[in-house]
């Protein structure tokens, strides 16, 4: 296992890990509904810490290497061989990095709006933080699949506790549609561990020759939990009523982070340890992708619910995600994964704009609004640029990863580019036609009249949204230089045929 890793003197993804989780811990144990700043202050500062924390992790990256850096190993379960084994590569790097700033993102933009069992709101993000960065620092199996359910349960609670009228209901649908794709994926995971004699080490699976059948049936259940996750149509319809009956927070986190973990899961999973059964499937799975793409796309066209159709216009982007990992070139695979990041960035502000509206006019249908430019001209500034960069505009975060994936399926095959290419028109339909709607036109609800600009807080967060979507679409380079290597390996070892 020496080739495959570099060691780590210090233990910074542990600290990435469990530093938000003591935070949220703390935050229970000394937050206070009757002193809500004392408890946002320790939500904020524990997140920041967090935050810079997975720094380090970026400056001292050698992007030269597709091996796991900054590897931290100690016996968990030695009985089953099962290791507490963590360690990050051009695949996963960004993804921490993605995960405690948008922790930050959220803690403050529920700085005012939330109010209710604020500990409780703030630990349970917190606490969530930690372990959606515990599945992508995780190079054990079963650790990654117990970072991976315990991810439901914060969230679950972020729903059902904190969420609109129907919370509950969208809850359990979550919650069962998760938890029912992922038994599959630890019955896959023991075999694994039989077929690497006795390894519960990710890296080993990877080099664990299997036969065709074998290889297909471990897809398929590994499918079940990532496609889910991602999600992937046809299993996609919880995440609209989640969406809209999560708050603010909850459909942030969900859209920004927790939809890649799916995704993430094909890179890290699928593919490598099955190759010759994704070859045998990448028809089935650009199939799905494009429906996603282009069918779902027209679905969020006809939304009247703003969430629902951001909802809508997430399965479309990740779409495109699903689409660049099956088409086996390094273009579509390197476009995949910066849309993932930028979709972390993009989908956050939208849904953060949408509660702020929500938070004036308590109501998330688009025929409720109309001329609020002419009151909230700041937020409208933002709320363009983000629409923008949901339609793909050069420039901005979501151009770099939808144009690369693009280029890579017509690198793959010139009318499936053509296909892919077309959700450029209907993400600019649904995006612009909800920002004209909503921002432009005569005022004609009153109650529009009333509404305020953005607070100092609101401005703050949208600002580093903005700043990042800019950045990324501007000067894509810090993030492409961290994956070349990484998915060259992994494009390699998935063209060699395992049989």
């Amino acid at each position: 296992m020496a080739s495959d890793m570099a060691s780590s003197t210090f233990p910074w993804l542990t600290l990435a890990i469990f530093v938000p989780i003591v935070a949220g811990l703390l935050v229970l144990a000394l937050g206070r509904d009757d002193r809500p700043n004392r408890t946002r202050f320790i939500a904020l500062i524990g997140s920041i810490v967090a935050f810079l924390i997975t720094i380090p992790l970026y400056t001292g990256f050698d992007p030269n290497t597709a091996q796991m850096q900054f590897v931290e190993f100690a016996p968990w379960i030695e009985t089953y061989a099962v290791n507490y084994h963590l360690g990050v590569d051009g695949l996963s790097m960004w993804f921490v990095l993605l995960t405690a700033f948008i922790t930050v993102i959220v803690v403050i933009a529920g700085w005012d709006s939330v109010t209710a069992r604020l500990p409780q709101y703030y630990g349970a993000f917190l606490i969530l933080s930690g372990l959606m960065i515990g599945v992508f620092a995780a190079v054990d199996g079963l650790l990654f699949y117990v970072f991976f359910e315990a991810t439901l349960i914060p969230m679950y609670l972020i729903i059902g506790v904190w969420g609109g009228p129907r919370r509950v209901y969208a809850a359990f649908k979550f919650f069962l549609y998760t938890l029912l794709g992922s038994l599959l994926t630890l019955v896959a995971f023991i075999y694994l561990w039989q077929a690497a004699q006795g390894s519960f080490n990710i890296l080993d699976w990877h080099n664990t020759p299997l036969p065709l059948e074998p290889q297909i049936l471990v897809f398929l259940a590994l499918f079940m939990a990532f496609a889910v996750k991602v999600p992937m149509w046809p299993v996609h319809t919880w995440l609209p009523d989640a969406h809209v009956e999560a708050p603010t927070g909850g459909s942030i986190v969900l859209a920004a982070i927790m939809l890649k973990l799916g995704a993430y899961g094909f890179i890290r999973f699928s593919l490598p340890i099955a190759p010759d059964a994704a070859h045998y499937l990448a028809s089935f799975m650009i199939a799905l992708s494009l429906i996603a793409v282009v069918y779902i796309g027209l679905v969020a066209i006809v939304q009247k619910d703003m969430k629902k159709l951001v909802a809508y216009s997430s399965v479309a982007h990740m779409g495109f995600v699903t689409l660049g990992f099956f088409i086996f070139n390094a273009t579509g695979m390197e476009g995949a994964i910066m849309q993932m990041i930028s979709h972390g960035f993009v989908s956050a502000a939208m849904f953060l704009c949408i509660g702020v509206m929500y938070d004036r006019l308590h109501s998330r249908e688009i025929a409720d609004y109309g001329g609020v430019v002419k009151v909230m001209p700041r937020f409208v500034t933002f709320f363009v640029l983000f629409s923008m960069a949901n339609s793909g505009l050069p420039g901005t975060s979501g151009f770099i990863g939808e144009f690369t994936v693009i280029m890579g399926a017509v690198e793959y095959n010139f009318w499936i580019g053509l296909l892919t290419a077309t959700a450029l028109i209907t993400g600019a339909s649904y995006s612009l036609w909800m920002l004209k709607r909503v921002a432009y036109g005569p005022i004609k609800n009153p109650q529009v009249q009333n509404m305020k600009d953005v607070s100092g807080k609101e401005f703050l967060a949208l600002g580093l949204l903005a700043i990042a979507v800019l950045f990324m679409g501007i000067y894509p380079k810090p993030f492409t230089d961290v994956m070349h290597v990484s998915v060259d390996a992994l494009l390699q070892h998935v063209s060699v045929s395992k049989l």
